[in-house]
This record gives C-alpha cells, sequence and structure tokens, in this order.
C-alpha cells in the first residue's frame, strides 16, 4: 500500500461540530417541508396512485395504475408506502417518507463504513456531503422506488467488500440478502452492479475463486431466493407472458437497447450530470479524480473506483439514460471525495460552485421570464406566463443571504473548508425545499391537484385525455381512465387540447396554468 494515501486511525473521536452538521445535514435534506409540495408527474405520482389502487382494490400482491396492470417496478416500494399511508394517512409526507428513511439509512451505512476504514471524521465528511450532495438531495425526498434501490445497492456492495476483506460468511449472507431485497425493489440492475464489480475486483487481484465461492454459495443463493422469489413466482403465475414482457423485457432490456419512453442521451450524458449531482462539493470531486491513480492501488478504493466506474459506462452505454441512474455507483465515490476533499486548500474556487448555484438562483425568475417567448410548446408557456409572481421576497432575501454566506467563507480563513461546503449544503438543500420546489410545484402541480379536489367534492365522473398526470388520480380518490371525450363528459387535459375537440364544444369548470377541467357539450 502507497504510503501516501491518507487514511486516519479508525479509533479516532468524532469531531462534535462535524457530526452536529451531519445530523442537520440528514434532517434538512430528506424530511424538512418534506410533504410541502403536491406530488410531481409523472414518476411520483404514478407510484402513489399504484399505492392507492392497492388499498381500493383490496390486492396488495400486484399494482394497478388508474386500472391497468404497472409491471413497472417490483412490489416492495408499494409496501412501503402502503405502511406509510396506514400510519400517516392519504397525503404527500406519507408517500415520501419511505424515501426519506431509505436515504437516511444510505447515509449511515455509508457513514458506518468509512468510519471503520478511514475514522469518523472521514466518515462524517462522507455522510455529510451525500446527504448534501444534490443528486441525494432530490431522490431522497421523491416517492419513487429509488432511495430504497440506493440503499440496497450501497448495502451489497459495502457487504460484499467486508465479505471480500473479512472472509466472515456473515457479510456474504448480508450481501445476499440486500440484493435479494433489491431485486425486489426494482428488478436485475440490484443483480448485475455487484455480480459484475466483484467480478471486477477479484479478476484484477487473480483471485476468481474466492469470487466464485462467494456467488456460487448455496447458503446465500437459498436466502436470495426466499427473499425476492416468492413475489415474483406469484406474479409470473398470475399475469404470465403478460409480465415477463411488460416488466423484463421493456422496463429492463429494453432500457439498455434504447430510449424509453423519450430518456435518449450522447455518450457524455453522465458528465455533466457528475457536475451537478455532487454539488457543491465538485471541488472534491475533482480533487479524489485527481488522486485516483494514487487511490488504486489500495484495494478498497480500487473497488470503490470499480464500482462507481461501472455504474458510469454501463450507463453511458445504455440506450435509455436518467440523471439518477448514476447514484447507483455513487457511495464509494462519496467516501472517495470524504477521503481526499480535506486535501483542498483553494477556498475561493471550492466556493464557486456554490456561489454561482446562488446566483443563479437570484436571476432564476427573471432568466424564467425571458426564456418565456422561446417557449414552443403552449403548455408551458401558459404554465410559465406568470411564474414570477411566485418568488416573493423571502426568496430573493434567501438567495441574497445565502450568496452573501458563500461570499464570507471565500473571505474567512479559522474554519476548515470541508465544514463550510456541508455548511453551504444545508443552505442550499433548505432553499431548495422552502422556496424552489413550491415555485415548480405551483406552477405545474398545483392546477391538477386543485382540479381533482374540485371533482372529488363535485362528485364528478372524471376522464382523462391528452394528459399523463397519475397525481390527478391520487388527489382525485380513484382511477381516472384515459380515452377520447363524447359529449357528456367531464374531462382533465391542456388548455392546448381543446381545439381538438373538433365539432364539440365544452363548458369550462377548472382553468388555470395549462390545466382545464371541462364538460363536453354538444
Amino acid at each position: 500500500m502507497s504510503s501516501d494515501l491518507p487514511i486516519p486511525h479508525p479509533a479516532q473521536a468524532a469531531s462534535r461540530p462535524l457530526l452536529v452538521l451531519t445530523v442537520l445535514a440528514v434532517l434538512m435534506s430528506f424530511f424538512f417541508a418534506l410533504g410541502r409540495s403536491p406530488l410531481f408527474d409523472v414518476d411520483e405520482g404514478a407510484f402513489s396512485q399504484a399505492t392507492m389502487e392497492m388499498f381500493q382494490r383490496g390486492d396488495f400482491l400486484s399494482t394497478y395504475l388508474n386500472g391497468a396492470p404497472r409491471y413497472d417496478k417490483p412490489i416492495l416500494v408499494y409496501w412501503l408506502q402502503a405502511a406509510s399511508v396506514m400510519l400517516f394517512g392519504v397525503n404527500e409526507f406519507a408517500f415520501r417518507l419511505p424515501s426519506a428513511v431509505c436515504a437516511s439509512l444510505w447515509v449511515l451505512l455509508t457513514f458506518l463504513f468509512t468510519r471503520r476504514r478511514f475514522g469518523s471524521d472521514t466518515g462524517l465528511l462522507a455522510a455529510a456531503l451525500m446527504a448534501t450532495s444534490i443528486g441525494v438531495y432530490v431522490i431522497g425526498r421523491a416517492a419513487t422506488a429509488d432511495a430504497l434501490l440506493n440503499m440496497l445497492i450501497a448495502a451489497s456492495m459495502l457487504a460484499a467488500w467486508l465479505y471480500l476483506e473479512t472472509a466472515k460468511r456473515t457479510w456474504s449472507y448480508a450481501t445476499f440478502a440486500s440484493i435479494g431485497l433489491g431485486f425486489l425493489a426494482k428488478g436485475p440492475v440490484a443483480i448485475l452492479i455487484p455480480f459484475a464489480v466483484t467480478f471486477a475486483f477479484c479478476f484484477l487481484r487473480r483471485d476468481l475463486r474466492t469470487w466464485a465461492r462467494a456467488v456460487f454459495d448455496w447458503r446465500g443463493l437459498l436466502l436470495f431466493a426466499a427473499i425476492a422469489l416468492p413475489w415474483y413466482v406469484f406474479i409470473l403465475q398470475r399475469d404470465g407472458w403478460a409480465f415477463v414482457q411488460g416488466f423484463f423485457l421493456k422496463h429492463n432490456l429494453s432500457r439498455f437497447g434504447g430510449p424509453l419512453q423519450g430518456h435518449a442521451g450522447s455518450l457524455i450524458y453522465y458528465f455533466p450530470v457528475l457536475l451537478i449531482g455532487t454539488l457543491p462539493f465538485t471541488a472534491f470531486l475533482l480533487r479524489a479524480v485527481q488522486r485516483a491513480r494514487a487511490a488504486w492501488r489500495d484495494d478498497l478504493q480500487c473497488y470503490l473506483w470499480l464500482w462507481f466506474g461501472f455504474v458510469f459506462v454501463f450507463f453511458s452505454l445504455s440506450g435509455t439514460k436518467l440523471p439518477h441512474y448514476l447514484l447507483y455507483g455513487m457511495t464509494g465515490l462519496f467516501i472517495l471525495m470524504a477521503i481526499y476533499g480535506p486535501e483542498v486548500k483553494l477556498r475561493f474556487w471550492a466556493l464557486l460552485p456554490s456561489l454561482l448555484f446562488y446566483l443563479f438562483l437570484l436571476a432564476l425568475p427573471l432568466l424564467a421570464a425571458r426564456a418565456l417567448p422561446w417557449v414552443e410548446d403552449a403548455y408551458y408557456r401558459e404554465a410559465l406566463a406568470d411564474v414570477e409572481q411566485y418568488f416573493g421576497p423571502w426568496y430573493y432575501a434567501y438567495a441574497t443571504v445565502a450568496a452573501l454566506l458563500t461570499v464570507y467563507f471565500m473571505l474567512e480563513r479559522r474554519f476548515e473548508l470541508s465544514r463550510k461546503l456541508v455548511i453551504s449544503g444545508i443552505v442550499a438543500t433548505v432553499g431548495l425545499s422552502a422556496f424552489v420546489v413550491p415555485v415548480g410545484a405551483r406552477v405545474q402541480q398545483e392546477p391538477i391537484k386543485e382540479a381533482a379536489l374540485l371533482a372529488s367534492k363535485k362528485g364528478y365522473e372524471v376522464i382523462m385525455w391528452r394528459l399523463n398526470a397519475p397525481s390527478f388520480s391520487v388527489y382525485y380518490g380513484r382511477p381516472t381512465p384515459s380515452r377520447d371525450p363524447i359529449p357528456g363528459d367531464i374531462v382533465i387535459t391542456k388548455t392546448k387540447r381543446l381545439a381538438e375537440l373538433a365539432g364539440y364544444g365544452s363548458d369550462v369548470l377548472y382553468s388555470k396554468n395549462g390545466i382545464v377541467l371541462i364538460r363536453v357539450t354538444e
């Protein structure tokens, strides 16, 4: 092992200020104002409505969306959302709480693992910068399966390393259990990543015998099967080829072969995603990259780089690209950033991304207004027409104070740069939750929620036409079928679609920001 690798003693005591900042980071990033904004379409609305239809159908073994089978994801996240709804009622907080808890556990696992090898302060730093990075912040608050999956992938990968390091069978069983739960949360990707990365590591270390012994351990395979297979066997027996085609072929194999639902991108797609997703810790990311050659000589750090590198390359080659896919490999990178980030000494350049972020927030209302003439889609043009009114004085006060605080940190010399960046991350997540996300929700999702509540109150029988907004059904309280309208129907759609109702008239029941609830007439 190279002597220039920074490996503190694991027994060092944790710094109390950093401990406080890390706990605050988790609370502010994942739980602050968690239920304040309406569910965002399409993903949050789809997961939440599928959960509600389990209650409405009295069927907690299969998922439906607006009355049609939903094969996008396996069952585990829906069970967690259903349990949360039973405890806290039907509301945004309940739908998002499982993700917030899973993200917190993901951060905790990262801390415990990093502390074991690199010391408490490095573990706390890894946890804090993970919790407040933009990418993890977003996924940790979304009512989807991704925080759950990331937590389980991290658990399987970290347990796999501990098995490779110690040869203790307990860690092998923990790996299989985590993979089994991951397979029940999202499917084959939970198997692919630990399988491929551990193979690559053992191949490089010329120890494939250890890999084969671990992978083909009958006890571990039996544990995996006991956790993951019963639900798959049930759904295959009931739905047969429809499930195979919808889940395995469409939502797994087809994602790699080509863009699904229009989510395409070039080979460099994940480079800007990486830079944005690690804000405000870009300087720590660059330092970790600079030290990659030295890190490669250490077995654990080599393993962490292989983990990130495999995910980065695999999803760069995939036909379907979404920003959160990169998070599947980010745990290892966050640990490496915590190891090498404290070597950064240039306060100005390290804090410049934070300053630019807050200056962007200050300019956002003006940019949105100036961009309006360039928006071609009539729906978005109408939705953004009065967007400046949603940015109140508290928004400008927040962005100004955050920018000034960053300038102060650039000039101040007493505090450690790591703590300054963690504070900046906390300030960013608080501002996003308190001001930025609510503005987006008011523009895009509030009209859908208000229309649904009106329809529910009036007892309307509503159909959805040329609109993909499953959150409407959540607030409406029942599935909303999609079909072409006929006279007498009450329809939720986009305002721009009204011109397509050739030969029919309409009475407007509700209209706001490009969303309209109408009664179709002769």
